[in-house]
């Protein structure tokens, strides 16, 4: 598989440890050259990156989100509570056609 020689921002906050706002606070100090493709897309050289990332001038960020049980559940509810709904019509219909 071949590396590309330009990388996403969400891939230079990855390669950097960093978060992908401190990226771009990056580019706008202009600590980072950025790359506009097709005026869409934003990207930035892999050399650059990591020849700033073995600089050491970044320093990188650790942090944890706290994500409990409850807050997993309540997003698994209401990220597929379409299907979930979709899924019961689906099985009272079926009920319907073939019990009544």
């Amino acid at each position: 598989m071949a590396t590309s020689q330009f990388i996403s921002v969400r891939e230079t906050a990855q390669l950097l440890a960093i978060t992908e706002k401190k990226v771009m606070d990056l580019i706008e100090e202009r600590g980072l050259q950025a790359y506009r493709i097709a005026d869409k897309f934003l990207r930035l050289k892999r050399t650059e990156v990591l020849n700033l990332r073995n600089a050491g001038n970044v320093t990188k960020e650790t942090f944890q989100i706290a994500y409990s049980a409850l807050e997993r559940i309540r997003d698994f509810f209401y990220y597929n509570n379409f299907y979930m709904l979709s899924t019961l019509l689906i099985l009272v219909l079926l009920y319907v056609i073939f019990y009544t």
